[in-house]
């Protein structure tokens, strides 16, 4: 973590704050401080805030403020971070069939790092991951906190369509796919589960900040969770970080 942020310009009508240059669930939290201590000050110079991994884009509107008082204002509300309250985070559950038809590459995963099938699933369930930013595609959360046991590189081909939902693993990082796209993550499972939903008002099931815990379903499972998420009526199970040790 740095000492002080660097603060860059990024074209003519934003700003990036970087606090470090690793992945590390402290600097994430700057981050995340940064931008709730912006949001509630309300300038109305701001358009849009975007976090990442270790650093916030801003981006504001020339017209009402220049870059260089941008900057003082940037640098006045890290001064202050360590007043900011962050909300206690919650989990998601998120049910995951890992069945031979769902994890097509679950065996791959099992074999490259010598385990059984059951073995991956097991670390896989076993903890809760952090979402440091939502990106690349519309719901697509990056996690923290893979158990580097079951860590594989991605495929050597990347596969042109990967099915909404699927859940997969792409060296020491896990992820869902929110939305039918191509990819080339080995694929462990899937959930019925909707990451992006644009019939709603708020498209996206996660944020960051939150973590999600991956809960191991039968296939019988998997199809009564489909029906009941395109019926809506099916209760995403979601819980605050202090119900944890009760889990």
């Amino acid at each position: 973590m740095y000492e002080k942020a660097r603060i860059l310009c990024s074209g003519d009508k934003a700003a990036v704050i970087e606090f470090g240059n690793s992945i590390t669930e402290d600097i994430n939290m700057k981050v995340r401080s940064m931008m709730i201590a912006l949001e509630e000050s309300k300038y109305d110079f701001i358009t849009e805030m975007v976090p990442t991994y270790r650093s916030l884009l801003v981006n504001y509107n020339p017209l009402k403020i220049n870059y260089s008082k941008l900057e003082d204002i940037l640098r006045e509300t890290e001064n202050k971070l360590s007043h900011i309250n962050i909300p206690s985070p919650n989990i998601i559950e998120i049910p995951v069939c890992y069945s031979d038809e769902y994890g097509k590459d679950l065996v791959n995963v099992a074999s490259y790092n010598k385990l059984t099938k059951d073995e991956v699933i097991n670390i896989h369930t076993k903890r809760k991951y952090l979402i440091y930013m939502i990106g690349f595609t519309p719901g697509f959360a990056y996690l923290g906190g893979m158990d580097e046991k079951i860590a594989t590189p991605r495929l050597s081909k990347p596969r042109i369509k990967i099915n909404a939902g699927s859940v997969g693993i792409a060296g020491a990082q896990t992820g869902i796919y929110p939305v039918e796209s191509p990819g080339g993550w080995q694929i462990i499972g899937r959930t019925p589960i909707r990451l992006f939903d644009k019939q709603k008002e708020n498209p996206f099931l996660l944020e960051a900040g939150n973590y999600i815990k991956f809960v191991n379903i039968s296939k019988k499972e998997y199809e009564k969770i489909e029906r009941e998420v395109l019926e809506k009526v099916y209760d995403i199970r979601t819980y605050p970080m202090k119900e944890v040790s009760s889990q």
